[in-house]
């Protein structure tokens, strides 16, 4: 009688998973089977038989359903749109106020693969660069010109295989063009560049409260016909992140970066977006920078969560920290006084991006002249250069990359899951007016909207 009421459960246990799987809620299987042995119900070794002949019952389903081979076992799309209006103020009255309108479109697709494969691909919107196509470190499009119809590019565009994926041991490898997989602010890279090339990432988690990482990357910047010498971007980084209680959490990282063959990035052979480094004046061979890029970065954050704050759903975190960048390549002052250092300091309250929550952050960065290359710093930090900066190949006028200071403010409040509302403002100013001692300071505000799916 024994036997047959466990024979009786078997078969309904057979049949509770199939029709988990049927109904496209294959998700719960592993719960409903693990309930079943915890009642007793099942062997561990009877669930795990369940466990694999539901899994190959979803693949085929999945398969039937999508029309993708069966080694796809999954596909997400995801994407956001951005519009913003934007402000720029100036004190010096050469400086004529500007108003835009502007927005940015993201979309992507993932697909998962068998034996720990994954690709994955995102376009953009952005503005077109003479011959080299899209903005690097820009997604923005520009309302203007009679409501024209705008440029989309390939922002992303990548293999990974992720063969660790162990309790502690966990390791994956990306080509292609890819999401930035260094941990850096914008005081290092630009949020929206995407890197083209190889990385690696792995990380050791000893515990539940300390995990260790090691990041590494090699990419291409130019590459050159009928030569050798294209210019290379290396760099590596080792992170500990720590949950030292459940309120208290730190993080703390050091890189070195490193520019192969900078002396070919002259003006003309990327797109020039930014500008702030040292470049040799000669046109021939080209206005490239003057001194080498080999920087060595280190940065280290506090966060501390409470339980709660006034208008805002869940536990509430604070965060402050800060990061650092010095480049033994340059010298400590150039001959136009650019420094080849830079630093960032901020606070963070709050977090938004889930229904109910807000932010406000207020960051502090100095970023001198050749502490880093130019064309890969914020875009959105810049200061009024009166006359054009010696050999930038730009003119006067508003101006981002490095060789500026200023101050950051940004608000936001995120009503729904899906939307996120902010304001951000800059005020910043040239560490080395130009002319020298002409009025540098900007005011910029930016107001954007984003709806993320």
């Amino acid at each position: 009688m024994k036997k047959c009421k466990l024979k009786r459960a078997g078969l309904l246990a057979t049949a509770a998973v199939a029709a988990f799987v049927i109904n496209g809620h294959a998700q719960s299987v592993d719960s409903l089977l693990d309930k079943l042995v915890d009642k007793g119900v099942l062997t561990v070794k009877e669930a795990n038989e369940l466990r694999a002949e539901s899994d190959k019952d979803f693949d085929k389903a999945y398969a039937a359903k999508t029309g993708m081979p069966e080694w796809v076992t999954a596909l997400k799309f995801n994407g956001d749109v951005r519009v913003r209006y934007e402000n720029f103020t100036a004190e010096n009255p050469a400086f004529n106020d500007q108003n835009r309108f502007r927005f940015r479109l993201r979309f992507g697709a993932v697909a998962t693969f068998m034996d720990d494969f994954e690709a994955g691909f995102r376009l953009t919107s952005s503005q077109q660069q003479g011959n080299f196509g899209g903005d690097p470190i820009s997604g923005n499009a520009t309302m203007t010109d009679n409501a024209s119809k705008k440029y989309i590019f390939i922002d992303q565009a990548y293999g990974k295989w992720s063969p660790l994926k162990g309790p502690h041991l966990s390791g994956s490898l990306t080509v292609g063009k890819m999401e930035n997989p260094f941990v850096f602010t914008d005081l290092v890279f630009d949020q929206d560049y995407t890197p083209e090339g190889i990385a690696m990432q792995s990380a050791y988690r000893f515990n539940d409260a300390q995990t260790v990482q090691l990041i590494g990357g090699a990419f291409v910047l130019d590459e050159l016909a009928g030569s050798s010498d294209e210019s290379y971007l290396y760099g590596v980084q080792a992170r500990l992140d720590s949950s030292w209680t459940t309120k208290i959490k730190t993080s703390a990282g050091v890189a070195g970066l490193f520019i192969a063959n900078d002396q070919n990035l002259v003006n003309g052979a990327v797109p020039n977006i930014n500008r702030g480094n040292d470049r040799n004046p000669d046109p021939v061979p080209g206005t490239y920078p003057v001194y080498n890029f080999n920087p060595i970065v280190a940065d280290a954050s506090l966060t501390y969560m409470f339980d709660s704050a006034p208008l805002y759903t869940g536990p509430f975190p604070i965060k402050v920290g800060g990061d650092a960048i010095y480049n033994p390549g340059a010298p400590s002052a150039s001959a136009s006084l650019a420094d080849n250092y830079g630093y960032s300091a901020g606070i963070l309250i709050g977090k938004s991006g889930k229904k109910g929550t807000w932010e406000l952050a207020y960051t502090w960065k100095y970023l001198g002249g050749n502490a880093w290359w130019e064309e890969l710093v914020d875009s959105d930090f810049g200061a009024f250069y009166q006359v054009p900066l010696a050999n930038s190949g730009l003119g006067a006028g508003y101006g981002s990359g490095t060789g500026v200071q200023g101050h950051i403010v940004k608000l936001a409040y995120s009503p729904y899951d899906c939307i996120t509302l902010s304001a951000k403002w800059f005020r910043t100013e040239l560490l080395n007016g130009s002319p020298p001692g002409s009025d540098s300071i900007m005011n910029r505000v930016q107001v954007d909207a984003l709806w993320k799916f």
